[in-house]
């Protein structure tokens, strides 16, 4: 790791047409031709047994290597992390909105974890879960590698309990509280995802916390955890979150724009440590804007 960085890890195809590792960089990434060659006789791109590669390493297929990309310019996101806990095992945060969870796309320093890897001084922070950028509210990390496993697990086989709150059009003929069930599919390269016919893959309940003129608060309790999951489910009820710009139909926003938040918050999560048993609650010290 490299402040607060991972390396890119890259899997050599099965095609063997390139001599060596240098030539199939060359090919993968063109435009960075100049910062390849000077990485490579700098020692700074590596094989999977940490030795590193030269311009004449021959190419072998399936093996990996390791390198760092440079940076893009990224715009602050100016906005600030709470902590809600710290042990030696996890990080609670509260994470704002338009702050990314994880490196991804155009957002890799402006991203909640490598801000804490950096400002704490934790290289081995990792995330239990994930939330949306656009989406506020509490956020778990791991410290150390050896407590990694367990918490992820723990949100992979469905023990955590987790309450979102949402904002969104008030309709006093919508049923509620109720429980939405569909198929979620969300294709790579395709920014929506979108209900299809079949066996539902995802569920959510759905309750009226109080009526705020035209306009409601409510709260999700998400059973599954699809992508944009709680998104679908409220516009498919014709109540869309107010500030969502990707359902019920898509209109872009300007990455620095952050007037009109997603109002959609991780309000709380709680479930028993999966090494210590004891019950953990955490609470969002955030509020959804009407």
């Amino acid at each position: 790791m490299r402040d607060g960085i991972n390396p890119t890890r890259l899997r050599l195809p099965g095609d063997t047409s390139w001599p060596t590792v240098l030539d199939y960089l060359l090919a993968r990434f063109p435009h960075d031709s100049v910062r390849l060659r000077e990485k490579v006789a700098g020692h700074e791109v590596v094989d999977d047994r940490g030795e590193p590669i030269s311009a004449e390493t021959p190419y072998r297929a399936h093996r990996f290597v390791y390198l760092y990309r440079d940076l893009p310019v990224e715009q602050p996101v100016p906005f600030q992390i709470e902590i809600l806990h710290r042990d030696d095992d996890l990080l609670v945060v509260d994470k704002p909105h338009f702050l990314a969870s994880t490196p991804r796309g155009a957002y890799v320093v402006e991203t909640a974890l490598v801000r804490l890897r950096r400002e704490l001084d934790l290289p081995e922070l990792s995330p239990a879960h994930r939330l949306d950028r656009l989406t506020a509210g509490v956020l778990i990390f791991t410290v150390r590698a050896g407590a990694r496993r367990p918490y992820q697990m723990m949100f992979a086989d469905r023990s955590v309990r987790k309450e979102y709150q949402a904002i969104a059009k008030y309709d006093p003929a919508l049923a509620l509280p109720r429980t939405v069930r569909s198929r979620i599919v969300k294709e790579r390269g395709v920014l929506q995802a979108r209900e299809v016919d079949g066996e539902p893959n995802s569920e959510t309940r759905i309750e009226l916390i109080e009526q705020l003129g035209d306009r409601a608060r409510y709260r999700l309790l998400p059973h599954t955890g699809k992508t944009h999951q709680l998104r679908l489910h409220m516009s498919s009820l014709g109540v869309p979150i107010v500030g969502d710009n990707f359902y019920p139909t898509f209109y872009d926003v300007a990455g620095d724009d952050y007037s009109d938040p997603l109002q959609l918050l991780a309000a709380a999560i709680e479930f028993d440590d999966p090494l210590t048993g004891a019950h953990r609650s955490f609470v969002s010290n955030r509020r959804l804007v009407v």
